[in-house]
């Protein structure tokens, strides 16, 4: 009984039920600001051109925001874990809103350019902020059912996000797609630094890990800069793409060398050696490469081949979204009920293999009713993935590491997802200009391979007819190339180990093996199967 007594005073209470839902929507606040930026200030590019010029350096302006975003993310992660999560999850808001305030008041598209940099680098702190503080608030099987909601604001933002833009452009101005973080952003600044009580950690003496620091931001600047220039702003064989890859690899084999030295890495490898772990981070790759790809091409099919209005493009994405939004919260609940989730995993990979192979079956003669079947058996598959994924992630390592395990979980998504557009990408385009050089002629693949619904009225019938044609046989390659992918977070669902997710009023059972350990707050075994003593115990932040 003592030793269940000491075991469970290591473990942070769980803070009142009514505190813990005001910290969520404060959370939920924060994501959303994250969610809604790129797909507000998509819809708002057009405007944003018209006024600030510099057409040439349009790409840079989201390019500029993900580089940002992913090459931060892992330092937000492990600074949390250093320093404390709650003044760390605070900077980045601040940052963020300082970065929007900046964007909305550029009178260039280069210094619109530095400012979404900024605003990129605060972004970078707030999906892995919100997801390590709800890791560090709520024990791992009543996790589930927030990561759920958490599943649902991302569904609302990608559903809102471009109709929210559109009509902030029109009736405000395009500055405004910026300024309108503020009022959310203060809410969230207001809610968190009122609500949210963490253990206060000791400041580290540790020195932070620079030079791992650099090279992993190096490399995924590398990587990021690959999957957005190959075959659009140069060739997969050109010097520059090569030249990319090789500092990408050498700067990544180099920062796995420094980590193996470094006092405090700024990414623990021992947190591979968890399977869980591993297979949860090739499992949310796959998902980044799939989900993303859909959303790019889903509205691009709906718009050219069966005559949908771009007006509404978010509602296009509605059977998919939606589908998504209600599994994750079902997924969470039962967590939450059973304490298991390995079938969630396999489920969610076998829908969204199938729901890929449905959507490439789709041709010109592909009902909208059919294809938003086919789009919500995707939806549903990633449903079961979303949030899974980072639950799993989480409990397979140590308490000290929630913010590190969050933000790789976080960081390989948003690889998969660069993966996904630039190869999906690569292949649609390549189909579609093959198939218009075979039946629509040269006037339409010299130019771009995705054509405005202005310039497809614009073309001669026969012309139009080619085009719908190429688009669903683009359409048909891209996703039967996610599909294929997608075998592969199926193959890794299958070898991860089902361990029942402890509860907030149960004591933690001794650990009989390598992901038991990591059941229970304390984290998971050494690779020698020993498990490590657990972190000191924390004092209460008042």
């Amino acid at each position: 009984m003592a030793e269940l007594r000491k075991k469970a005073a290591e473990t942070p209470a769980e803070p009142a039920a009514r505190s813990v839902r005001v910290v969520v929507l404060a959370l939920m606040i924060t994501m959303l600001l994250a969610m809604l930026d790129n797909l507000i200030v998509g819809t708002a590019m057009p405007t944003i051109v018209g006024d600030l010029g510099g057409l040439e350096h349009l790409s840079w302006v989201v390019t500029a925001y993900t580089l940002a975003t992913a090459a931060s993310t892992p330092i937000w992660g492990k600074l949390g874990d250093l320093y404390g999560r709650k003044g760390v999850f605070l900077t980045s808001i601040v940052i963020f809103l300082i970065g929007s305030v900046l964007s909305g008041m550029a009178q260039d598209m280069g210094q619109l350019i530095g400012f979404r940099a900024v605003q990129g680098l605060g972004a970078g702190g707030l999906m892995v902020g919100v997801m390590a503080i709800l890791g560090d608030l709520v024990p791992p099987r009543e996790r589930g059912r927030y990561q759920g909601m958490m599943a649902g604001v991302m569904a609302i933002a990608m559903i809102g996000g471009p109709l929210v833009g559109g009509t902030i452009t029109d009736h405000l101005g395009w500055r405004w797609s910026f300024y309108i973080n503020i009022p959310l952003g203060a809410v969230a600044l207001a809610m968190v630094t009122a609500v949210l009580h963490l253990p206060r950690k000791e400041r580290s003496t540790a020195r932070v890990d620079y030079l791992g620091a650099a090279l992993l931001t190096v490399g995924i600047t590398a990587i990021v800069l690959v999957t957005t220039w190959g075959g659009t702003e140069y060739a997969w064989s050109s010097a520059v793409i090569m030249e990319l890859i090789a500092l990408g690899v050498a700067s990544l084999v180099g920062f796995v060398f420094v980590e193996t030295k470094a006092a405090e890495p700024i990414m623990p490898l021992h947190i591979f050696r968890s399977r869980n772990f591993t297979l949860m981070s090739v499992v949310g790759f796959m998902t980044g490469f799939v989900m993303f790809g859909a959303v790019l091409f889903l509205p691009l099919y709906q718009q050219s081949v069966q005559g949908a209005s771009a007006t509404n493009s978010g509602l296009l994405l509605l059977p998919m979204l939606l589908a998504m939004m209600i599994v994750s919260l079902v997924a969470g609940r039962i967590t939450t009920g059973t304490g298991k989730y390995k079938i969630f995993p396999i489920a969610g990979s076998v829908l969204m293999v199938g729901g890929l192979l449905l959507l490439a079956t789709m041709d010109t003669g592909t009902s909208r009713l059919t294809s938003g079947v086919y789009m919500a058996v995707l939806g549903a598959g990633m449903g079961f993935l979303m949030q899974i994924t980072m639950l799993v992630a989480q409990n397979s390592v140590e308490l000290k590491d929630m913010g590190v395990a969050s933000s790789a979980t976080t960081l390989f998504r948003t690889l998969g997802s660069s993966f996904g557009v630039a190869i999906m990408g690569a292949l649609f385009t390549g189909r579609v200009q093959d198939e218009m050089a075979a039946r629509g002629g040269a006037a339409v693949t010299e130019g771009s391979a995705q054509l405005d619904a202005a310039s497809l009225a614009k073309l001669p019938d026969a012309a139009r007819e080619a085009y719908e044609y190429a688009v669903a046989s683009g359409t048909h390659i891209a996703f039967l190339v996610g599909g294929s992918v997608a075998v592969i977070a199926l193959v890794a669902a299958l070898f991860v180990k089902e361990v029942p997710l402890r509860g907030a009023a149960e004591p933690q059972t001794p650990a009989t093996g390598p992901e038991e350990a990591a059941a229970g707050s304390t984290g998971p075994e050494d690779s020698t199967g020993t498990k490590p003593s657990p972190p000191a115990k924390a004092s209460q932040n008042a």
